[in-house]
């Protein structure tokens, strides 16, 4: 029983492991083929990506160089392409006989050729593209198969059959654009991102004895159909024979010149460099994403496009630094404070994108995208700080009132205690309320503390004319029955009788209160009741 329950899990554990290592043969040997890694539409227009073929290139560790043949269909792409992997016909890329293209879309073996560049291992993809020009499929389709495998490869040959026509020298130029528009725009800094090197390969007659007037008279010669075979009256052409070939039996000038492509290819491979970085399996997928979004993006692909596309990410890095250097402000602060940062966010979202930016020419509306968006960030923090600014000035603004309302109510009216509290309370809302919203809250203080001192200076002299009138009618108590003291009753009389003329021969309160006799009287009564040391009030 203890035996059983200790191999069970090993054999187990041994069956996995042998399972695990027969997938991982499975896998190597099933990569040893072509694999689509972008295919058309429906309507045979834009482009889709593959989900096997990409699966394929995630699988990559190391940088990714990618040599692709382009060119106009039944052309020898596929052809030229397996001769470059010394591959044949039947293992390597599908070679068509029939007058349709044979590749649709763009393929990459499966295997990547292990190089050495600089000391560092380079995996190199090569890329199968469909042909120009073929039946059933729109000039617009072409140009992006075209301009996707100029992005994308490190190498690019451009296949052609015997002559250069004016459609070719159009996608040279938008090559050279392409090139212009992206590749170093400031020396000494890293490369943003680095086009493809351009290989011209115009073929000529590569069978022996052969030219190719004669290689078509004779592929459309008719053949003996004696069985009544059913597609043998379809003409086929001759160079297809060329995958059957060996290679003695090939021009020995063509056996030269293809090895010499060989080593020139070889010579002129890098690995993909974007924003200074190559690119792993995974990375690689990604670029080819961003791509075909470009691509797809408008009816029409353009350098335009593409370079919006690429400095989309751009874009949100430098308006996520705008973001954090303006959340350094803490709000609230003055408008001249906030505009003052919002210079320093955009010089500095504006050096990064100077320094990451894709394109030099079309770089313009991407430029007029991030000013918008700052903008739009701004008018953001612009509105955050007048909330904040009110908000905060609100609550300095009502602490105020709520002072200048208990100060109202004093038992003991002191107007050298209202001014300590008037001032107090003026110093702390000019310290504290900031922002847009001060200037406006600053015009309601002053007219509140206006009121509330008016109100007070009224109530003021109201309470101290009743607690001298009290005090008076006291002391007529205290001279008669108490210390029976005739003058000491006299004089509280003549207080009480002035309290009560001289009070009344002025109209507000705000005149007596200045009036220079009662001022005396105020001075003497604040002496009394109010001072830093003694506060009668508490």
């Amino acid at each position: 029983m203890g035996l059983r329950g200790w191999c069970a899990p090993a054999a187990v554990a041994w069956l996995l492991a042998v399972a695990a290592a027969v997938a991982v043969a499975w896998d190597a040997s099933d990569l040893e083929r072509a694999f689509p890694i972008v295919e058309p539409d429906y309507s045979h227009t834009k482009l889709s990506l593959a989900k096997e073929g990409l699966e394929a290139i995630q699988r990559i560790k190391t940088p990714i160089a990618a040599v692709s043949v382009i060119g106009p269909y039944r052309s020898g792409k596929s052809f030229l392409l397996n001769q470059l992997l010394s591959l044949s016909c039947q293992k390597g890329f599908g070679v068509g006989h029939m007058r349709d293209t044979k590749t649709k879309g763009i393929w990459v073996w499966g295997v990547p050729i292990e190089v050495d560049v600089d000391g560092t291992k380079v995996s190199v993809l090569y890329l199968d593209t469909e042909g120009f020009e073929s039946i059933g499929k729109s000039n617009v389709y072409d140009d992006r198969i075209f301009a996707l495998a100029t992005v994308l490869s490190s190498v690019l040959i451009y296949n052609l059959p015997e002559t250069i026509r004016e459609a070719d020298i159009s996608r040279l130029s938008f090559a050279v654009e392409l090139a212009e528009e992206f590749y170093g725009r400031v020396k000494g800094q890293d490369v943003a991102f680095e086009p493809a090197k351009l290989l011209w390969l115009i073929q000529r007659d590569f069978l022996q004895g052969k030219s190719v007037q004669q290689m078509v008279y004779e592929a459309l010669q008719r053949v003996p159909n004696n069985n009544g075979e059913k597609y043998i009256d379809e003409p086929h052409l001759q160079r297809t024979k060329l995958c059957d070939m060996e290679d003695q039996e090939l021009d020995p000038l063509y056996i030269e010149r293809r090895d010499q492509l060989k080593q020139m290819v070889a010579s002129m491979v890098k690995p993909k460099i974007v924003q200074g970085r190559t690119l792993n399996g995974k990375e690689f997928v990604s670029f080819l994403e961003q791509i075909l979004e470009a691509l797809n993006k408008g009816e029409i692909p353009s350098t335009g496009s593409l370079v919006e596309v690429f400095n989309k990410a751009i874009l949100e890095r430098c308006l996520k630094v705008y973001n954090e250097r303006m959340e350094r402000a803490g709000l609230p602060v003055s408008l001249d404070k906030l505009y003052q940062f919002h210079e320093e966010a955009n010089d500095e979202a504006r050096r990064l994108f100077d320094m990451q930016h894709f394109g030099k020419h079309h770089a313009a509306q991407s430029i007029l995208k991030l000013n918008e968006d700052i903008e739009k960030v701004f008018r953001n923090f612009g509105q955050a700080n007048e909330y904040q600014s009110s908000k905060l000035c609100e609550a300095r603004f009502s602490e105020c009132e709520d002072k200048m309302e208990r100060l109202q109510v004093l038992k003991l009216p002191s107007m050298a205690k209202f001014d300590a509290g008037f001032l107090i309370c003026n110093q702390s809302f000019q310290l504290e309320c900031v922002g847009p919203a001060k200037e406006s809250y600053e015009r309601r203080l002053s007219k509140m503390l206006a009121r509330s001192r008016a109100h007070f200076i009224k109530e003021y002299n109201n309470k101290l004319f009743n607690w001298l009138v009290i005090f008076s009618l006291v002391m007529v108590v205290i001279g008669r029955f108490v210390l029976k003291f005739f003058l000491l009753e006299i004089a509280a009389w003549v207080m009480f009788a002035f309290l009560e003329t001289y009070t009344r021969l002025f109209w507000s309160s705000e005149s007596l209160y200045y009036n220079p006799v009662w001022h005396m009287i105020v001075s003497s009564w604040e002496a009394i009741v109010y001072s830093p040391v003694l506060d009668l009030d508490r």
